[in-house]
This record gives C-alpha cells, structure tokens and sequence, in this order.
C-alpha cells in the first residue's frame, strides 16, 4: 500500500532545499549561532532540571512481527541470525519489511488512555519515538509517503499523544532515530536473492541501504555501520527531516540515538541545533536536546547513558534511559521483563547523582499497553507518589550515596542491590535517604551518617517512613533504622530530619 502516491525526486528535492533555507535565514538573525561556543551557552531548562522521570515509548512497524527486538527490519535481512530464521519460517523470505505497516493499524491505540496511565507512574514527561532506523515516521510529514498518517493506520501518533500530554500537563518530547536509516537496511543489498528493498520504487522507504561490506551473515551484520560515511546528501536530508520534525509538533526535548556521534555530522548537527534554539527563543519556550557521547559539544545539551548509569555525582544534569524490558525496546514475545522494585532501585540511583530517569515502554501492535508495562508503572505510580519529595522535590545531596560502586557505562543495567546500597537526596532540613534494597529484619545502617562523621554536621531530629515516624539511633560507626518491612516490596525511603 502506497496510496496510489509514488516518489517523487523532483519534488522531494525542491522541499529538502526550501527547509534548508529557512534553516540559513533562522539561523542568520537569530541569537544562537551554529558554532559550539554559542550553542554551549544555551541553558538546560528548569522544568528539564526538575522533572527527573520520563517515560520512553518505542511502538513502530517493528511491533508488528514482535521478535527479539527494535532491530528486526535490519536482522530479517541477515542470515545466519534467530530473526532471519523466523522470518523465512513463519512469513517466507518474499515477504518485505514494508508489508508490516500495512498490517500495523493500531485499532486498540488510545492516546489519552496511555497519557493517564504514564501521568500516575509519577512520570513528568513522555517521549515516543518519532522515527526509528527503519524510516518509518509516526507522524505527518511532507518529506514522506512512508508516515502512519498516509499508510495503513491513517493516524498521526505524534500528533495525537502531543495533545494528550498537553491535556493530562505531561511535558511531550520526541526521539529521532533517522541518521542510522542511512545503512540500517543494508543486508538486503547482500542477501544473495533479490528483494523489494532493492526495487527503485521503493527506495525512498528503504533508504540509501549503504554498506562497506560484500558478504552477507552474522559477522557482516555484527560490523553495523563501522565504515561507513554518510554523503553530503543524506546529512542534508537528516537536517531536513529533523528541522520539519521540530517546527511540526514542537517538542520540549529532542533525543538524538548514537550515529550522529560521527565526525561528518558535526556542521549539520550545529546547523539543527541553532535553528531548534532560535526557534523556542521565539517562542519564548525552554528545549532541550540528549544526545550520548561526544555527539554534541559539552553544555550544548544533555548527556545520555544508555541501559548505564555514572559511578558518581555529576555537576551537570544528564540523562539515563533504560526498558521494562531487559532484552528489547518495543514489545516482543520473546521479551523478559524487570520487576518494579529494579527499576525503582535504578530511579532511585540515577536521580541520586543529579540525573535524569527515563523509562521505556513496547505497547502491542495493536494499540494496547502491555499488561507487564502497566503493572510497572501502576508500582513506580504508587511508591512515586508516596516519595515525591524524596525524588522530585529535592536536589542531590553532598554525597550520593553508599554501599556498591557500578562503573560508568552504558548497557551496564543489569545491577543486583542490597540493603547496604543506599542512595541519598536533599532538601532544606530533610536528607532522604532510598535503600535501593528492601531488608528483611527491617534494620538499615548507613555509615555515612554516622555521629562523627565531618561532613555531616547537622543534628538528626527525627526519622520518618511515609510520613510516620520509626525508631533511629546515631552511633559513631552508623545511623541504625529500625522499620516494618515495605508491604509493596519497593525501596524504602526514609525522611531524616535534620535541625
């Protein structure tokens, strides 16, 4: 299904180049300018600083097949992988990618529905992908044929959940995935059969498919885009893209994946960056851009640690996203889910060291949230509310935290606490104290606090749990809790009092 509409070069060109241009006049008479030292000067926003919880969705044509994982358009194409097996299995190795968006129509998908439930998870902001690797936009656009508006769905998913996340005051964000599309698809061009990927009628929703390598397999594929370099005319296309994605639906963040890291893309990123400030300096509205390793200069947005966390404080706030999921990003059948008490631990650990939370959800195909995903977020919704000061209200406090040190990394979220890990926050007269780890005798020791201890100066006046108090003694080797165990089986948080 196409629409009965087809690629037009011609037009695309004249569309790409009048984008382009508005971005060079933006630019011209605006107050950032598309070098570091300008753009390092634009400020995180407040309510970025304050929010400390968002959550992530990634729902696509991906979600359709519902295998291994988000990266099923690229492993379908490789031989020598489980997904290439099941997809000649159970679909035959005639069956395009493109055949997904006919069969994701989303009859189930509720925008307002799944806005409420993320607002009770205590989550600040939601951010649903806009467009992943495989090219497919979940919003309207001009630059595109291959949109949920104009194919099968005939609906503006973006547009939709922006509305629902004004209405339930949820701040609404957006993730762009487009610069890996770039070569994602590019098993298809070594498959060793001819596919529709490789039909020119097509290319405009498999992309450039550029690749560096010959063969066809899992060492091919496990090569990913290493080699490879963007042309000037994808980097123009990129910017483009993203510029209509932006002054489209407007988004108080924007969150880059990793490949614009790459040296190539550093004018064209500089170019995208300016005009996104310029044009919430206009509006008078704060933005933000995440970006993960050295993608952007440092101050000119905010570090992202993906599936990671920092071994310590950071100065500036950054960002760590992570899934429900501990194997994929969008829902599979195939997926293996955390408990709520983990990603409390992770939340807790995160926030402690002056970062930012983000949690992901994998809806069904079909428009419905997961039954696990909910389950999650109904628990994060319960103890969230319970500790709002401790985790939203509150600042890091002169020490993060105690017990194990995790290395800093990404993909390092898999973490196993104990009662001796706990993580501190801080307002004027309280120092929250999170044990990531509920004990069972219902005694916490937290050497950090203890009665001689320089750095701690102020004297402890009481300590509470969920607003009631619980016995405390100060020792020259502790601060000794004793509590009932957590009912919910979540972290306790204990309010400590100080004069």
């Amino acid at each position: 299904m196409d629409n009965g509409n087809s690629f037009d070069s011609r037009s695309y060109k004249q569309k790409i180049d009048g984008i382009l241009a508005e971005i060079e006049q933006v630019n011209a008479t605006g107050k950032y300018k598309p070098d570091w030292e300008s753009l390092a000067a634009h400020p995180v926003p407040e309510w970025y600083r304050k929010s400390r919880f968002g959550i992530f969705i990634h729902w696509g044509a991906y979600s359709v097949p519902a295998y291994c994982n988000e990266w099923y358009p690229r492993l379908m194409y490789y031989k020598g992988n489980p997904v290439y097996r099941h997809h000649v299995r159970k679909y035959g190795r005639e069956f395009p990618y493109r055949k997904f968006t006919e069969l994701f129509t989303a009859p189930l998908f509720d925008a307002e529905k799944w806005l409420e439930t993320i607002k009770a998870s205590g989550a600040q902001f939601v951010m649903p992908v806009a467009e992943h690797h495989d090219g497919y936009k979940m919003y309207d656009s001009d630059l595109s044929r291959w949109t949920t508006v104009k194919q099968a769905m005939h609906r503006d998913v973006l547009g939709e959940l922006s509305a629902a996340a004004e209405k339930n005051s949820v701040v609404f964000t957006t993730s762009s995935h487009r610069a890996e599309h770039y070569w994602f698809l590019n098993g298809a061009r070594t498959l060793g059969y001819r596919t529709e990927a490789n039909d020119s009628r097509y290319s405009d929703f498999y992309g450039p498919m550029a690749t560096v390598v010959n063969r066809n397999g899992l060492r091919a594929m496990l090569r990913g885009e290493r080699g490879i370099v963007p042309d000037a005319e994808w980097l123009k296309d990129w910017l483009a893209h993203t510029a209509e994605l932006v002054k489209r639906y407007f988004p108080k963040a924007l969150y880059f994946d990793w490949w614009v890291w790459i040296p190539q893309f550093r004018p064209y990123m500089k170019k995208f960056l300016a005009y996104y400030y310029n044009l919430a300096e206009a509006r008078g509205e704060e933005v933000v851009v995440e970006y993960k390793s050295d993608a952007l200069m440092y101050g000119a947005g905010v570090y992202d640690r993906e599936r990671g966390q920092l071994s310590g404080f950071s100065p500036a706030v950054w960002q760590s996203d992570t899934a429900t999921a501990k194997n994929a990003w969008c829902h599979c059948t195939t997926n293996r889910y955390k408990k709520a008490v983990d990603v409390a631990a992770a939340m807790a650990d995160v926030i402690s060291k002056n970062g930012v939370f983000v949690l992901n959800i994998g809806p069904y195909a079909d428009g419905r949230l997961h039954e696990k995903d909910v389950a999650i977020l109904e628990a994060l919704g319960k103890w969230t509310a319970k500790n709002a000061d401790a985790l939203f209200n509150s600042s890091p406090y002169k020490l993060f935290g105690e017990g194990r040190r995790h290395k800093a990394k990404s993909f390092g979220d898999s973490l196993k606490y104990s009662p001796r890990d706990v993580r501190y926050t801080y307002r004027p007269c309280h120092v929250y104290a999170i044990v990531l780890k509920p004990s069972r005798n219902g005694i916490y020791k937290m050497k950090s606090l203890r009665a001689d201890r320089d750095e701690f100066g102020f004297g402890i006046t009481g300590v509470f749990m969920n607003g009631s108090p619980v016995k405390w003694r100060q020792t020259s080797k502790a601060l000794v809790i004793e509590a009932p165990a957590a009912e919910d089986g979540m972290p306790p948080v204990f309010d400590i009092r100080i004069d």
